[in-house]
């Protein structure tokens, strides 16, 4: 057996940029996330003139950034897959996704940790694979290799063919039921995966990626195990100099397109005019007239805020409250003194529970005493992330959301991020405390004021199968004919490759629309 792809594959089909033609059409995306960015490209290379409008002083939504005292902390997300769905955007107009960001292999993809001291290094070379799942229990390599036999059939049906396809009309959902019911899509992906292998470890090993996405390992369909495929085939990759690095490459090749960037400008209403949404006025008073607008704001804030002064805005936003939404997160961002070569960039800690502290995180709206933590090491790839001889670090723990956690987090933030560090100390960094350079916290709060997003949730509706495709937000709205969404509310959900699978899905109908 030998290792998967190790360099990612070009998928850009001309040499020489392509000279983009005007429409004179012109488009508003509100946000500048993966998802509002890779949208605003679309659109530009498809020559709409279009405007990104962002709150914030600094693009990248999710994936914001901090800098202090010579660290680096990226705010999330730091995984980055299926690196074709990004070089797409390039190759649109000819150009390389190379020319702006510079993409860095990860392996092993993650490193899993539990208490009892066991490791497991996941990637996608097989032997050492196989070496790993052996050494957990030698019989579950067979049934390994059956459950990427099942990824691989997921990954076809719910990724190739239904990723970036809009799903506007419940014909659309039905006319999709049978794959999906042939691949069991209402088993959970823990129970799917307890199906191929019987050693506990390795069942949370292959279940837990639906957290990445704000899902319940417990409750999230089957169809999630594509994920696995996705890292398989593609690797796991790192932007050099962060995640915010890729977030400023599509900037640049936005802005190279001639796209308009709008920055520190909350968009306070979407004027509406019978179904049709007319102008984008902002914070500063400043008003637009747009032939299209798209939202990547949090779908809630979309409807509830962003279109309160329309009857559609007030019952779609009576709709999403009833709807269930992903937990938050609590991430610890601190900066070390020293170089850990034997930490690797990316682990998973895992508690002494699983089951338990999921029904904990998504059921029964508690802080436990015990977490898993997602331990982010980018120095280990990337020393420029920090000053020479030094470290950047964050560790991310899923919490419940505001409206099932009512936590004081001015007065738990401390408390909290005190057990995150001192588990890590107890047993990965035993002086972790006095080399700590700086550190700050990002509780559910956070995710509230600065992001927009409904009860702090990180991750916006929760990936149900009852809440997916057509259950989804819609990527064109039902009422108001210009008025459209992309982001992790909408098809096929959160994620890098999701939310640019449905910048594709919302683009092109954008495009059909206004170039009919």
């Amino acid at each position: 057996m030998t290792a998967q792809t190790t360099t990612p594959p070009s998928t850009a089909t001309s040499s020489a940029p392509a000279a983009i033609a005007a429409t004179g059409k012109s488009a508003c995306v509100i946000g500048a996330g993966f998802g509002g960015l890779a949208l605003a490209i679309r659109l530009q290379s498809a020559g709409i003139a279009t405007t990104i409008v962002e709150a914030r002083d600094k693009p990248g939504g999710r994936a914001y950034f901090w800098e202090k005292d010579g660290f680096t902390f990226d705010a999330g997300p730091t995984v980055i897959t299926d690196p074709n769905c990004l070089k797409e955007l390039w190759a649109l107009s000819g150009h390389d996704l190379a020319e702006d960001v510079e993409l860095m292999p990860v392996s092993p993809f993650y490193r899993l940790n539990w208490p009892d001291g066991t490791n497991f290094d996941y990637s996608n070379d097989e032997d050492s694979l196989f070496s790993e799942i052996a050494q957990l229990n030698p019989a579950d390599v067979a049934g390994y290799q059956r459950f990427l036999e099942y990824s691989a059939a997921v990954y076809e049906e719910g990724y190739v063919k239904l990723g970036h396809v809009p799903f506007l009309d419940f014909k659309s959902m039905i006319k999709a039921a049978p794959a999906l019911a042939k691949q069991q899509a209402w088993r959970s992906v823990y129970s799917m995966v307890s199906s191929f292998v019987d050693n506990e470890k390795l069942r949370e090993a292959l279940s837990f990626h639906t957290l990445l996405v704000g899902g319940n390992p417990m409750k999230t369909s089957s169809i999630y195990a594509l994920i696995h495929k996705l890292e398989m085939d593609g690797g796991v990759w790192w932007a050099k100099g962060g995640t915010n690095r890729l977030v400023a490459g599509m900037i640049t090749h936005f802005e190279r397109l001639g796209g308009t960037m709008r920055m520190h400008d909350p968009v306070v209403q979407v004027h509406t005019l019978g179904k049709r949404a007319t102008e984008v006025e902002t914070h500063s008073g400043w008003r637009q007239r747009f032939d299209a607008v798209a939202s990547n704001a949090d779908i809630m804030h979309s409807y509830k805020d962003l279109l309160s002064g329309s009857k559609r805005g007030a019952d779609q936003a009576k709709s999403l409250s009833r709807k269930k939404y992903s937990p938050s997160l609590f991430v610890v961002h601190f900066g070390l003194e020293g170089t850990w070569p034997g930490i690797p960039h990316h682990m998973i800690l895992f508690g002494p529970r699983y089951k338990g502290l999921l029904e904990d995180i998504y059921d029964h709206g508690v802080l436990p005493q015990d977490f898993s933590i997602y331990l982010h090491h980018p120095t280990v790839t990337d020393p420029g992330m920090a000053p020479e001889g030094k470290s950047t670090f964050y560790a991310l723990v899923p919490v419940a959301h505001m409206g099932k956690l009512a936590v004081d987090w001015e007065e738990m933030g401390p408390v909290l991020e005190k057990r995150i560090l001192d588990e890590i100390e107890r047993r990965l960094i035993p002086d972790i405390h006095s080399r700590i350079v700086t550190k700050f916290h990002y509780a559910p709060r956070d995710f509230a004021m600065d992001l927009n997003a409904h009860m702090g949730s990180a991750f916006s509706l929760e990936p149900l199968l009852t809440q997916s495709a057509f259950f989804r937000g819609h990527n064109r709205d039902d009422v108001i004919d210009n008025f459209y969404l992309v982001g992790a509310g909408t098809h096929p959900g959160a994620g890098i490759p999701g939310v640019v699978g449905s910048a594709k899905a919302t683009a092109g109908l954008m495009v059909e629309d206004l170039l009919a």
